[in-house]
């Protein structure tokens, strides 16, 4: 299939995949996940990893920042059942001591979170300390904030479910 695109279409094809890699900047290519920045295409949100620092159960740490001014905390953590990266984001959640009802009332989002490495292939979001992977796909995660009270009637601001690296923090 891919060979009968190419023939059909000359070079274009190769010439698209030069012209995306070499707009990588070499530092994001570096980057481990706990600095890197994402965006999704339509520049509604960004994503802000940090380092989650030591835990038995969060693999990673991040904030979601809207175009709206609304941030929301993100998590991944990886199941048991079926070894997976599992994410959520939430808003205004309580802190210390609380209950899986109140944390399901702050929780916007929910599941899998897969990474797409510099080839193309989409794989289970990393660990810390390694490369941070090319874009992030956050599998319906439009629809589920299209549906959060925080954004009201006016929920025409809200991302797309893909992000693409876009920094690296220093």
């Amino acid at each position: 299939m891919a060979a009968k695109y190419l023939v059909r279409h000359g070079g274009r094809a190769i010439c698209l995949v030069a012209i995306l890699v070499a707009h990588i900047p070499t530092a994001q290519a570096a980057c481990p996940v706990e600095l890197s920045v994402y965006e999704d295409s339509s520049k509604m949100a960004g994503i802000d990893f940090r380092p989650t620092g030591h835990s038995m159960v969060v693999t990673n740490t991040f904030r979601m920042n809207l175009r709206n001014g609304i941030q929301l905390d993100g998590i991944v953590m990886w199941s048991k059942e079926t070894p997976r990266p599992y994410a959520s984001l939430h808003y205004q959640c309580p802190e210390g001591d609380v209950t899986g009802e109140e944390i399901a009332e702050c929780t916007l989002w929910e599941g899998p979170l897969y990474a797409v490495g510099q080839d193309g292939k989409a794989s289970l979001m990393p660990a810390e300390a390694t490369p941070a992977p090319q874009a992030l796909i956050l599998p319906d995660l439009g629809p589920a904030l299209h549906q959060a009270a925080i954004f009201g009637e006016d929920a025409k601001d809200i991302p797309e479910d893909i992000f693409r690296l876009s920094g690296c923090q220093e």
